[in-house]
């Protein structure tokens, strides 16, 4: 059977992260993909120009429809611009008993602009790491997350997460892609072991949406039946190709996508 698989994020017109970062993985994972939108964006490799958010009720009313007639197997979430927005797909997951929820804290583009309003991330820590299966931030989200300083070795990541696993998370996989080194290195702590994940460091400007990237595939892989750990694991192995092969593509003058589509 066909894994259905729902992203809750922003959209991206660029077609790089977001919403339609989202739908590619899916697609090239061999699931069938959804989307309910959060907020639109006005954005491009370059950055974020602009963003309006649907109202709150509207939301609620994506979210209900797609329950209302879809099996939904896992459930991603992305770009959730205000807290009242937080507490809404809260709200609806926690009454559905939704099984598998990766959580992408997306706070900050990777042009450095923030996507998150004042009271996002309290909503965050408050009302949905405790639904989140496992919860991806980078490590300035992890900062956030964890009121703390960002951490600047493996150590300090280690730590981070069993900060942000006190605080609700089932699980947390702390993504150690802004550290310097020829190794790409993420932890997953899950609550009893540190699980450390090793890819090479590819040299490439083409890192637009891979957060986004990753987590979709982590959601598309346990709905297709894998433990967390090797959930992540092949995620990760999916998204360092899409990266390795991001130079095929040609897209913008900025920080441009990976190419959701090599295995094709």
């Amino acid at each position: 059977m066909i894994a259905n698989v729902l992203s809750i994020a922003g959209s991206d017109p660029s077609g790089g992260a977001g919403i339609q970062a989202d739908l590619k993985t899916f697609a090239a994972l061999g699931s069938y993909g959804m989307a309910v939108l959060t907020a639109l964006t006005a954005q491009n490799t370059r950055g974020v120009s602009a963003v309006h958010v649907p109202p709150v009720d509207f939301l609620e009313a994506q979210i209900d429809a797609i329950y209302a007639d879809v099996r939904v197997d896992a459930v991603k979430i992305g770009m959730l611009a205000t807290g009242a927005i937080v507490t809404a797909v809260a709200d609806r997951l926690a009454a559905q008993g939704q099984p598998y929820v990766v959580l992408d804290p997306v706070l900050v583009a990777t042009s450095g602009d923030s996507l998150g309003a004042p009271g996002v991330v309290d909503a965050l820590r408050t009302v949905l790491l405790p639904l989140a299966t496992v919860v991806t931030p980078n490590l300035p989200e992890a900062a956030r997350l964890a009121d703390a300083p960002v951490p600047e070795n493996e150590v300090a990541m280690r730590r981070i997460a069993e900060t942000i696993h006190a605080r609700g998370a089932k699980a947390v996989l702390v993504k150690g892609g802004h550290l310097a080194g020829k190794q790409a290195v993420d932890i997953l702590f899950d609550g009893e072991r540190h699980h450390r994940f090793a890819a090479e460091r590819l040299a490439t400007r083409n890192t637009h949406g891979t957060g986004c990237t990753l987590s979709s595939a982590i959601a598309v892989k346990l709905a297709q039946g894998s433990a967390l750990v090797e959930a992540v694991a092949e995620a990760k192995a999916f998204l360092t190709g899409a990266l390795r092969f991001s130079d095929k593509l040609s897209v913008g003058g900025g920080h441009g996508p990976v190419h959701h589509g090599y295995t094709a």
